[in-house]
């Protein structure tokens, strides 16, 4: 790893024209609408986990399209109506174990852990539970970038983006959670979805987004030569007449454009030798945050970021924010 990216004076003031089309609204407008015509169908059913002091609960909701998404739904035992972090998974892993996520019932905090379709499947540390079963009509690189690529409305991340916003309607009806005090989280894959979540839903009330993918695409994938965002560039170096229509179904999932809308109060991370998602796909989408925000850099780290410290900084930030304690 090496500092590769702008220095960080450059990085604080960067903030890139976006490249964002002139019916993103009304296609996520639409997107939604459609979803909402499914019932959401939460189910939690109580789930026998080794664990003292907390009530965990498998979780099945309805998502994109009516398809049933997997969760974990984890509360703190007798603490009556608590807030609630609906927390977004990393690429290529599921929602692993209730183990996985005492953090925060420790702190006080509900969660509920959002499985990512058709991923986890092949991650040892975090298997997954859900499907997607919806595939797209044209060839793809390995992985989950290309999928439905050249048409927006057929693109993998949609449906994602939407179980993602279900997810927190889901939250919001469990009897322990209150409504009004809903955080959504996430890292690396699972930034960019609560990213794209906190300006696409009217309950979300914070949003903690530590190095985001699905950021900045273009120019992440013109300076960086890591995965997964090279699924991209394998797809275009594959069918070379392609550019023009990847990049307009970009448009409408870049967290730029998201970033753009986001009006609640907003805690990043970056890290400055990151080469999977570079610092400057992060701080073009900070600096393009509408609301409230701060920002924890770490310099000397890589796709790791803060780790526990982050997670530290994020417990301290949501009991100023919510009132916890």
């Amino acid at each position: 790893m090496a500092l590769f990216d702008l220095p960080l004076s450059e990085l604080r003031e960067y903030r890139p024209e976006r490249d964002e089309p002139a019916d993103f609204d009304a296609f996520w407008k639409k997107t939604l609408d459609e979803a909402a015509g499914h019932d959401l169908a939460p189910d939690f059913a109580d789930f026998d986990a080794p664990l003292t002091g907390v009530r965990v609960q498998d979780t099945t909701f309805a998502g994109w399209g009516g398809d049933p998404i997997k969760a974990w739904m984890l509360v703190p035992e007798g603490a009556g109506r608590v807030p609630c972090v609906v927390q977004y998974i990393g690429y290529s892993g599921g929602r692993g174990l209730p183990v996985d996520h005492t953090v925060w019932p420790a702190a006080g905090l509900a969660v509920l852990v959002v499985d990512t379709r058709g991923q986890g499947g092949a991650n040892i540390y975090h298997p997954g539970s859900t499907g997607d079963p919806h595939g797209g009509d044209h060839p793809q690189a390995p992985g989950m970038m290309t999928r439905g690529v050249l048409d927006p409305e057929q693109y993998y991340y949609r449906r994602v983006f939407t179980d993602a916003v279900r997810a927190v309607d889901v939250a919001a009806s469990h009897p322990a959670v209150d409504p009004e005090r809903i955080a959504v989280a996430g890292i690396s894959q699972g930034g960019g979805i609560a990213q794209a979540t906190a300006a696409l839903q009217p309950k979300v009330k914070a949003a903690l987004i530590d190095v985001p993918f699905l950021t900045h695409f273009r120019r992440a994938v013109e300076i960086t030569d890591s995965f997964p965002y090279q699924e991209l560039v394998q797809f275009m170096s594959s069918l070379r007449d392609s550019e023009e229509r990847v990049f307009r179904t970009l448009s409408y999932f870049d967290g730029l454009n998201f970033a753009a809308r986001g009006r609640v109060p907003a805690l990043y991370s970056v890290a400055l030798m990151d080469l999977i998602c570079p610092p400057s796909t992060v701080f073009g989408a900070y600096n393009h945050w509408a609301g409230r925000k701060d920002i924890s850099v770490y310099p000397w780290n890589g796709h790791e970021g803060g780790g526990s410290r982050q997670r530290d900084e994020q417990l301290r930030y949501l009991r100023e924010l919510f009132s916890i304690g």
